[in-house]
């Protein structure tokens, strides 16, 4: 998909029908990764909508020529996704709540297929080495931090980022070939 840069423009100018038609565009693909990371509906479309406030009003800081408009969005929206799992009131209602609802506890191996799917990006992960799987998955899908996904993985955080740089720029040569 080509990006849009003349109705960027227009978004950065502050047209708020830019707006609209970037939120028609984005919002199903930014909902499906704010989900992966809160795993519920109702909040998600809470996240959603704070994701797309933010967007609004950072909208003069992408800066075209850094990277693509999609990506500077789903960092908007992961990172949203990720404050609001850590704020205090998002931990209170989540306790004595049923255990399917918590974050990777009871999850299926085929739990990141079925979030890559979300986003439209399964073909390119599904070539990618299995260490770079894991750690899309853990940090990009499920919300973990460089050092619990070192934890979980095992590895000294000095390794896990190297290999996250690494599984990145492979996941880049993928993507635009």
């Amino acid at each position: 998909m080509t990006q849009p840069n003349e109705l960027i423009q227009q978004f950065q100018a502050g047209d708020q029908k830019s707006f609209s038609r970037l939120y028609t565009m984005y919002s199903e693909a930014l909902f499906g990764i704010i989900f992966s990371v809160v795993h519920e509906e109702t909040t998600s479309e809470e996240v959603l909508q704070d994701t797309f406030i933010k967007i609004w009003d950072n909208r003069e800081s992408y800066d075209i020529d850094k990277g693509r408009f999609f990506t500077w969005m789903l960092n908007i929206a992961r990172n949203t996704a990720i404050d609001k799992t850590r704020s205090k009131d998002y931990k209170n209602s989540r306790k004595n709540l049923h255990p399917e609802n918590f974050v990777d506890i009871f999850e299926t191996t085929d739990s990141l297929n079925r979030k890559t799917n979300t986003i439209g990006i399964k073909k390119f992960i599904d070539v990618l080495k299995p260490v770079c799987k894991k750690l899309i998955d853990l940090l990009i899908f499920k919300g973990f931090t460089h050092k619990d996904a070192a934890k979980e993985m095992e590895i000294p955080l000095g390794t896990l980022k190297t290999k996250n740089r690494a599984c990145l720029k492979e996941l880049r040569t993928v993507v635009l070939r």
